[in-house]
């Protein structure tokens, strides 16, 4: 099916089940620990074997020796695989560090070994035992070093004549930023369980996000057809962008299959996760505005470094300010830094969290300094086109209401317009504002339904990260055949099923319910032809047609299928889509001691038609609550000697927890985007996290006075400058 233009009214504009609320259909799965995650699939194989892996202890140079005779020997233990074993592993396209294989170190804790045995605690125990000698060389691990010396940025864009503007500006403002490394800090490890036993299929039950991309990725691994390889990954517990791609669990777990000719697990541990696996990069930002005395901005400049291994992308934090204040001069560059550090790649809403944690902040900066009101000039510069591309309008924009809106519920107009002025007992109450953003991507995303013993099954390799897939898609088949959702049966994260959009970019959910439905248009069409009857309507279970009522599972004949893939068509090419919020936060800092507390946070978003309010409300709660963790605490501190991350575990790496979060509120505006995909839909699953952390810096800085710039913003920041005890 193809959707190649912009969708009027339809049958979702009269649903009964898409858009209202409803309890995630695997819920009792999750909450009685019967949810099948990959590590626990023991049901699957039987006679399996444990791998772990050992990292390697330097971050680059090259493996001089490697002894595993002892760890060979040891009880229980079947094989050791190292990687002078084998020549080096192919990279697929979308992995910078190497997987496994060869002599050389690219990054502190890149896999040089797998010991296989019959419990997880003898191949742990016989890791110790693998003597590895280095040739170490130097290496880059320290990003501030990097800006300093940077002399040429990597223009991306650039309109209008930014330098003409600002010498013509009458208030420019002028500052440098840092945000910190970011770890996913997934609820479940990267985990997966082999099969290639027999030496030509290869079986996976894994934890990924998206299933064709990592059988094309193990098919380059490995050199072999992709038809021989079959995942599985029908519950994922958290990915946020860490399980995209192939990791080094299933390397491991598929070569120590291979070579023991059994099933074997492997579960990455917690402290090699941090360093192994992939993070968010920190970045260096230097943003100026340029404003007339009215509020009306005249031109941005904006400027990041971020680090990557060679070969990589790196975080792209400039890229929402190409598009989404008005202005007409802007230019944007973005260097990613070769180094020496693990890889940094995708986590959620890559780029726009760490650079709408910097421009919002800095639109706060520019209001004051113009004596405007921080909602108020955002709203002033708000834009209905891009305006890099001024004749590419939005195809469905509501900023300005998210602003408006937030502001009459939260209670802005009575907040202390004097920084630092407003206190109760020991504490200093502030708050702040930020704005949104994040594009409005979608996917090609195939299904197939089927009429099977009185039910609608739903087959499709999307996956369901926690985010609700499993509901949403059982709402659309149910809405668009006219059953309930007691009779769709969906099944998901398997690659014998339709290539999906997979979970990703905030575009899984719009994607995957448009390839859902093309499937049930599908099976309707084969349904009309059963019958012999055109355009028949699905209602209550009922296939109505002229006077032809039948039950839908009461048609004879061979089992009825249904399968299409949606296909977006190129006519968005021609419009901008994305999705827009606004974040207020309240916090209180200690007078005394800095330490700042979340009093009260609000996100009014949107996002196009909302599937599913409940589940849709918890994936913008948990981006707010990232977004706190990215303001107050998270950080991956490197050793810029050694290059690592040291703070590699859920002790030492400080995410927000239920204690830091006393009330959150979300509003979705009602909006509908036709543009989007035959729903109306955008996904909002990243949303949530764009603009957060700056929504907190500013309502600290409204709380003390304090302008920090630097992220986490952390007490020790703002200690010499609280009031004298």
């Amino acid at each position: 099916m193809d959707f190649n233009q912009s969708v009027d009214e339809n049958l979702f504009d009269r649903a009964r089940i898409i858009g209202k609320p409803h309890a995630r259909i695997d819920g009792a799965l999750k909450v009685t620990g019967t949810a099948p995650y990959a590590y626990e699939r023991n049901d699957v194989v039987e006679n399996h074997l444990v791998g772990y892996p050992l990292g390697a202890s330097i971050a680059k140079g090259r493996i001089t020796r490697m002894d595993a005779t002892a760890a060979r020997n040891a009880d229980g233990v079947a094989a050791v695989i190292t990687a002078l074993d084998i020549d080096e592993l192919p990279r697929p396209a979308s992995n910078d560090a190497k997987l496994f294989g060869g002599d050389i170190v690219e990054h502190y804790h890149q896999a040089i070994a797998v010991v296989v045995a019959d419990t997880l605690e003898q191949a742990r125990a016989a890791t110790s035992l693998i003597e590895v000698e280095y040739e170490q060389t130097p290496g880059t691990f320290d990003l501030d070093d990097a800006w300093k010396r940077l002399q040429d940025r990597d223009v991306i864009s650039e309109v209008g004549d930014v330098d003409a503007a600002f010498e013509r500006a009458e208030v420019t403002m002028d500052e440098t930023y840092h945000t910190a490394s970011q770890s996913h800090a997934m609820m479940e490890p990267h985990a997966t369980i082999a099969d290639w036993s027999e030496g030509k299929h290869l079986t996976l039950w894994t934890s990924n996000q998206m299933i064709e991309w990592s059988r094309q990725g193990l098919s380059k691994i490995f050199g072999i057809d992709a038809d021989t390889i079959r995942l599985e990954s029908p519950f994922v517990g958290g990915g946020f962008g860490g399980k995209l791609w192939v990791r080094a669990d299933a390397v491991l777990a598929a070569l120590a299959s291979r070579e023991t000719k059994r099933p074997v697990k492997v579960a990455l541990p917690r402290p090699f996760i941090f360093n192994n696996a992939t993070h968010r990069s920190g970045t260096v930002q230097r943003l100026r505005i340029a404003a007339n005395k009215d509020g009306h901005i005249t031109a941005f400049d904006h400027s990041a470094i971020s680090h990557t291994l060679p070969g990589g992308a790196g975080e792209d934090a400039v890229n929402q300010t190409r598009c989404f204040y008005a202005g007409e001069s802007r230019r944007t560059a973005h260097h990613a830094i070769d180094m020496n550090l693990p890889e940094s790649a995708d986590m959620r809403a890559p780029g726009e969290a760490s650079g709408l944690a910097v421009l919002e902040i800095a639109m706060d900066e520019m209001a004051e300094k113009l004596g405007m009101d921080p909602v108020e000039f955002r709203i002033l510069n708000d834009t209905q086109v891009n305006p890099e591309e001024p004749h590419k309008r939005y195809s469905d924009r509501h900023f300005v209401e998210c602003l408006q809106k937030g502001a009459e519920v939260f209670g802005w107009g009575e907040r202390s317009k004097t920084p630092g002025s407003k206190r109760e007992g020991q504490w200093l109450i502030g708050q702040g504002v930020a704005g949104a953003y994040r594009g409005a991507i979608t996917m090609d995303s195939g299904a197939r339904v089927r009429v099977s013993e009185g039910k609608l099954v739903v087959e499709t390799d999307m996956t369901d990260i926690g985010t609700g897939s499993y509901t949403i898609l059982a709402q659309t088949v149910a809405e668009t055949m006219g059953v309930t959702m007691d009779e769709v049966d969906v099944r998901l994260g398997n690659s014998a099923y339709p290539v999906s959009s997979g979970s990703g970019g905030q575009f899984g959910a719009a994607s995957s319910t448009a390839g859902v439905y093309a499937a049930c248009l599908a099976l309707q069409k084969e349904i009309g032809k059963r019958l012999n009857v055109e355009s028949p309507r699905f209602e209550n279970g009922r296939v109505l047609a002229g006077d032809q009522d039948v039950g839908l599972f009461e048609i004879e004949g061979e089992e009825l299928i249904g399968e299409d893939t949606l296909h977006f068509g190129d006519f968005q090419d021609e419009m901008e889509l994305g999705t827009f919020g606004a974040h207020f936060v309240e916090v209180a800092v200690h007078v005394y001691t800095g330490e700042t507390r979340l009093r009260r946070m609000l996100s009014v978003c949107d996002a196009g038609r909302i599937l599913n309010p409940t589940t849709a409300r918890s994936q913008v709660l948990g981006g707010m609550t990232m977004s706190i963790g990215a303001a107050l605490s998270e950080s991956l501190n490197i050793d810029t000697t050694r290059g690592f991350f040291t703070n590699h575990d859920l002790a030492g790496y400080e995410i927000a927890v239920h204690a830091d979060i006393p009330e959150q509120e979300v509003i979705f505006l009602d909006t509908l985007d036709g543009a989007a995909t035959p729903l109306k839909a955008k996904g909002v699953g990243e949303l949530g996290i764009c603009g957060g952390a700056a929504a907190v810096a500013n309502a600290m800085y409204n709380a003390t006075g304090i302008r920090l710039r630097d992220y986490p913003l952390t007490l020790d920041r703002m200690l010499d400058r609280l009031p004298a005890i």
